[in-house]
């Protein structure tokens, strides 16, 4: 973590403009990807506990296998896709199936998975109450503001008897397809990376696994509920731009974060709070 590298803002604007460029100037529909595999392979990464993992990968497998990675920290979940798909970096780790698809269909970007890594499931945590029975009538639920980790967050409460919602309803699920809410329970959109934060404001929040990791929480012990690993669609994966997946660097790393050196360190770093899924 202290090594990972970290974006400037004149970076971040730089990388922004370059997006922007490309975007208007690139005929519509592109898909094209950079055959230039020189040079390190530049990652962009959630902090916790995405980057975590590539730099154990990076200090420890990746010289033997010939591979010169380099990390880069992001906190939010937009600027990894935007990057990779203007080449700023080569390859990003943080997201899920649902989330990327959300995403290339609203921002015509290109970017697809190449390998899954881990499940990090989603939990209600709270600080004044014990348990989720426990919700007093018309408490305060804080839930991402995203499309996506809102109707995960959605969905989470109702398999836990919080709430019903609208049979059939997707990963576009909003407040609005509630059809039972027995507790009468109000929620506050917030983005993502700051539902932690809300905690001591709302009576719980629904909060990502990485968030609640690097803000001190523990997953498997903390969370009044915490989402199913089973048949769960949410994993992480390395993702590059369409046209990079054969791009031997990216080869290279997506072998090594499969690896049984992973798969050990994931189980022994996050005991049960991050879940290996291969």
């Amino acid at each position: 973590m202290r090594n990972t590298a970290k974006l400037t803002t004149a970076v971040l604007a730089a990388g922004a403009l370059t997006f922007a460029l490309s975007a208007c100037g690139s005929d519509k529909g592109s898909s094209s990807a950079s055959s230039d595999y020189s040079g390190p392979l530049v990652v962009a990464a959630s902090p916790t506990p995405h980057a975590e993992i590539l730099n154990f990968v990076k200090k420890n497998l990746a010289k033997k296998a010939g591979l010169d990675l380099e990390v880069k920290e992001f906190t939010d979940y937009v600027t990894p896709n935007t990057a990779t798909e203007d080449g700023s970096v080569g390859a990003n780790y943080f997201q899920n199936q649902p989330y990327l698809d959300d995403f290339n269909k609203k921002n015509g970007t290109h970017i697809v998975p190449v390998v899954t890594v881990h499940l990090e499931p989603l939990g209600l945590y709270s600080h004044k109450v014990k348990s989720a029975d426990a919700l007093k009538s018309g408490a305060t639920v804080a839930v991402p503001n995203d499309s996506v980790n809102e109707a995960r967050a959605l969905k989470l409460l109702a398999a836990n008897g919080l709430i019903t919602l609208k049979s059939g309803v997707g990963n576009e699920a909003t407040p609005a397809d509630i059809t039972k809410n027995p507790k009468k329970l109000k929620f506050k959109e917030l983005e993502a990376a700051q539902t932690p934060r809300s905690l001591d404001d709302v009576d719980a929040a629904v909060i990502n696994g990485n968030y609640a990791i690097s803000s001190g929480l523990k997953p498997a012990k903390d969370a009044l509920v915490l989402e199913s690993a089973t048949n769960n669609p949410y994993g992480n994966f390395l993702a590059v731009k369409k046209g990079n997946e054969k791009d031997p660097r990216v080869k290279k790393l997506a072998k090594l974060l499969t690896s049984p050196e992973v798969k050990k360190f994931i189980e022994d770093k996050y005991a049960g709070s991050v879940i290996p899924s291969f």
